[in-house]
């Protein structure tokens, strides 16, 4: 897998093709965690080759999970003697500070061996990420944690089975939320989990738990309601197409007017993408389960019924995905009117229109989270740049900027893409872009 480098862009060519979408990483990294609950054999397929589902993979082989690679995209997992002493060797914390995604393993160790331990997980830089929702969900359940600062590893010990609880999360966490459901699924009793992130992520884990024995009632809502178990069996899951892909793909169709058809885009799995998306006056066609993007030479951005200026933010499911944000700020620098940008769940998200204003794109950063894009109407055309992907959604981003630009672009650190998007580049080429890769 490529994990570093350049990507070079040569820009203003018009793409032609059919893409599909990789498996969902942010599922991925759930139902990966998951097969830590169970010593039977757990198949899933669908999971994408990038650089976060590879570190994940490699973390549970350290464990002592016999991983079976079945087909590119099939792995079989068989968590039956698991090494719990490796969570405190260098090398755990050293992979595991690496991603985001491993805070889910803390749930299911704990739930099936009354232990584990941590160090401060990785990922984008891209705000504040507190696990207050993690630990204290873990707490309510059983589970005591402790924290060592001079080696930064979290440990949490469980006296006996965790028990059954109330617990009313105190933020919609994704993570958060799997890795309580996931603890749960073990404990003894009930637990009625208020205020759960109900995406459609959360509810294939829940899902593949069920198929595992697991007791859930309430899978897409925001309560959920677990009954434990003592032991849970072996399963096969199929992942999700990735709906962040997909958005990026939309955002790449229109901003290089191209014609595009996204296969087997499960778009009953979308939500609210494909509209919020067309709210921009981007046309998406629905053919069976495929998004027909046709090439348009122009798109305009609606207003509110008022006439004021439209405002697109992120929120919880099923609102917006703070993921998809900075691709829909990037499509808009080419449309015609305007648009305000509201990024409201992390900080530092929208820090990277800098590279996009020196591209020539008029966008006013109001503050950390909200920015004002003023469409050229496609009337100036962004010019290609040096640039740097700061991390995988922005990185995406100024990728799609880049093939829609005058001139040659070169993005450095593209391990940042790679960690979420599966051979992007040679992807790429095949719909037509100008695009290669260099080793740093």
């Amino acid at each position: 897998m490529q994990t570093s480098g350049t990507f070079t862009i040569e820009g203003g060519h018009q793409l032609q093709g059919e893409i599909v979408p990789q498996g969902a990483k942010n599922e991925a990294l759930q139902v990966l965690c998951a097969v830590l609950l169970t010593s039977e054999p757990v198949t899933i397929s669908n999971l994408p080759a990038i650089l976060d589902v590879e570190l994940l993979i490699n973390l549970l082989r350290g464990l002592g999970v016999a991983v079976t690679q079945l087909t590119p995209h099939s792995y079989r997992f068989i968590a039956k003697d698991v090494d719990l002493d490796y969570v405190l060797t260098q090398d755990f914390i050293r992979d595991a500070s690496r991603i985001r995604g491993s805070v889910m393993l803390i749930g299911p160790l704990l739930a099936r061996f009354g232990q584990a331990s941590l160090p401060k997980p990785g990922g984008d830089k891209i705000g504040r990420r507190r696990l207050d929702t993690h630990l204290l969900g873990l707490e309510q359940l059983g589970g005591h944690f402790s924290f060592n600062a001079e080696r930064n590893l979290y440990t949490f010990k469980a006296q006996g089975r965790l028990q059954g609880c109330y617990i009313h999360m105190d933020e919609i966490s994704v993570t958060g939320t799997a890795n309580v459901v996931m603890s749960a699924v073990l404990a003894e009793g009930e637990t009625i989990l208020y205020n759960a992130a109900c995406e459609p992520y959360v509810q294939q884990l829940c899902r593949m738990l069920q198929q595992m024995g697991a007791k859930i009632e309430g899978i897409g809502s925001n309560r959920l309601i677990i009954n434990g178990v003592e032991t849970l069996s072996g399963a096969e899951h199929r992942l999700l197409p990735d709906m962040i892909e997909i958005g990026s793909f939309i955002g790449l169709a229109a901003m290089t007017q191209s014609e595009i058809t996204i296969k087997d885009a499960r778009i009953d799995q979308l939500g609210i993408i494909p509209n919020v998306f067309r709210r921009l006056g981007i046309e998406i066609i629905e053919r069976g389960d495929d998004l027909y993007l046709p090439a348009q030479e122009e798109f305009e951005i609606q207003t509110f019924i008022d006439g004021s200026i439209l405002t697109i933010y992120d929120a919880p499911w099923p609102g917006f995905t703070p993921d998809l944000m900075s691709v829909v700020l990037v499509a808009a620098t080419q449309s015609k009117g305007s648009v305000l940008v509201h990024q409201k769940m992390f900080e530092s998200r929208l820090f990277f229109v800098d590279k996009l204003i020196d591209m020539g794109a008029q966008i006013i950063l109001c503050d950390p989270h909200r920015a004002t894009v003023i469409g050229l109407n496609r009337r100036f055309q962004l010019r290609g740049i040096e640039m740097t992907s700061p991390d995988i959604r922005a990185g995406v981003a100024l990728l799609i900027a880049a093939l829609s630009a005058k001139g040659t672009s070169r993005i450095h650190n593209i391990n940042q893409i790679d960690r979420g998007y599966e051979r992007i580049d040679e992807r790429l080429r095949a719909l037509g872009a100008k695009i290669s890769r260099s080793e740093e």
